[in-house]
């Protein structure tokens, strides 16, 4: 059903300062007359898998790129970061011996929250890059003009995207006995390549084996695979909540899950609001200012029944924080008796502008949040239940270490980010063997 919700007058950051209110106007009343991008029994099913992590029965890993791009919205591009989540996920459920929800950070992160509205180069002033479904990254007058319709062209791109995640993981690419075609290109150089090879070739006997006794799951074939995004850009959002016809319940259709991000999640502010009126499971980022009380109030407000799977908190403390700053949050959470998933973001908190100009992260940086996370966890016996990972399928230079040994000096080969610095595929895959060791011990 397509009946518009009446939404509250609340202060909303963030948001674009849109110069043509028709056009801003058009495009909604687009949006709203769209098909849905994901359906609400979807998002029902993802509450229902997130609620067996929130229970200590399985892992979230949420992957995907920090700022999706229209020109990089091809099939090579998309196939290559599934490709990866699916590795990532493989070497988790295989070493931790864990079920693994797959999230992917795609289909709709077209909406980047900026540190300050303008840019300055050079001498001259532009309005800040805020994602492609706002304006555009050239540094051009004309390209920072912020475009209304580029809503509707993030919604259609984010249709293409769906659409040919779906055909990949229904229609075969994700079937076990392809692990081996997903390591190819990078086998032979690398060592966590080789780890990973010798990884598929224990699945490949292990197959072989239950094939031999007459199984063959169809389970095996294809994978679940959910799309998240955060929920920033509420002209956007709104137009594409629609009352489920099952339930009379609200839903976003705009993703199957939708985060709330560290710079909006003000308690009286309209992307809680947002969050607390939809049905879809929801997450919200805590950075280091987070108090133990608000995170209690963050789940009062957004989890009132206490429904497990509906609420998961995105920490991003920084890898020198998370030690001494979560183990109160969660022992606060555990006392208020909301089931919710603890999810580790290592790439928020972690960073930095080299010598050279380049924004980057540590790789050493972003595994000792992890071992942090786990650790906080591991001590108040509570579920480190996922992983939130910025990351892309090629071979990018934007996170310095791993045992490929990037340096500063390595950044400029391949720096293709469109805002933040992301995992190329090899580190993803070696923080994946990190997780899996974690997860058998805690």
């Amino acid at each position: 059903m397509t009946a518009q919700i009446s939404w509250p007058n609340l202060p909303a950051a963030q948001q674009p300062e849109w110069p043509d209110s028709a056009a801003l106007e058009y495009a909604q009343q687009r949006l709203r007359s769209m098909p849905p991008l994901v359906f609400a029994g979807e998002c029902d099913t993802l509450t229902d898998r997130l609620a067996d992590v929130a229970a200590g029965k399985a892992f979230v890993l949420m992957g995907g790129d920090c700022a999706e791009t229209f020109v990089a919205n091809t099939a090579d591009s998309i196939k290559a970061r599934l490709q990866t989540v699916l590795q990532m996920a493989v070497v988790l459920t295989y070493g931790a011996s864990l079920p693994v929800v797959k999230v992917g950070r795609m289909a709709g992160q077209y909406f980047k929250p900026r540190s300050k509205p303008t840019e300055v180069r050079d001498g001259v002033e532009l309005p800040s890059y805020k994602g492609d479904g706002i304006n555009e990254i050239e540094f051009e007058a004309d390209a920072r003009r912020v475009n209304a319709a580029r809503l509707v062209e993030a919604y259609h791109a984010s249709c293409s995207t769906l659409n040919l995640v779906r055909a990949f993981t229904q229609g075969g690419f994700a079937d076990l006995r392809m692990v081996h075609s997903w390591n190819q290109s990078f086998v032979g150089s690398s060592p966590v390549g080789q780890h990973y090879e010798k990884v598929a070739s224990d699945i490949d006997r292990a197959l072989a084996f239950m094939s031999a006794c007459g199984r063959d799951p169809d389970e095996f074939r294809r994978t679940e695979f959910f799309a998240a995004h955060e929920a920033l850009v509420l002209d956007y959002e709104r137009p594409l909540t629609r009352i489920d016809s099952r339930t009379g319940k609200p839903y976003s259709v705009s993703g199957h899950f939708l985060w709330i991000g560290e710079r909006t999640r003000q308690m009286d502010g309209a992307h809680i609001d947002f969050a607390a009126t939809i049905h879809n499971p929801i997450g919200v980022k805590l950075g280091p200012t987070t108090t133990p009380e608000l995170a209690v109030e963050l789940a009062n407000k957004l989890n009132p029944h206490k429904i497990p799977g509906r609420l998961t908190f995105i920490t991003r403390m920084g890898h020198g924080q998370i030690r001494t700053v979560l183990p109160a949050i969660v022992q606060a959470i555990e006392e208020s008796g909301h089931p919710v998933v603890w999810c580790c973001d290592p790439m928020h908190g972690n960073t930095k502008e080299t010598s050279n100009g380049y924004k980057t992260r540590s790789y050493d940086e972003v595994i000792d949040e992890v071992f942090g996370f786990f650790e906080v966890h591991r001590s108040l016996g509570t579920h480190p239940g996922g992983l939130h990972i910025e990351l892309t399928g090629d071979d990018v230079t934007e996170c310095i270490g791993g045992v490929s040994g990037l340096s500063e000096l390595d950044l400029e080969d391949r720096y293709e980010t469109a805002c933040d610095p992301r995992l190329n595929r090899e580190q993803s895959v070696e923080l994946a063997f990190h997780v899996a060791d974690m997860l058998l011990k805690r």
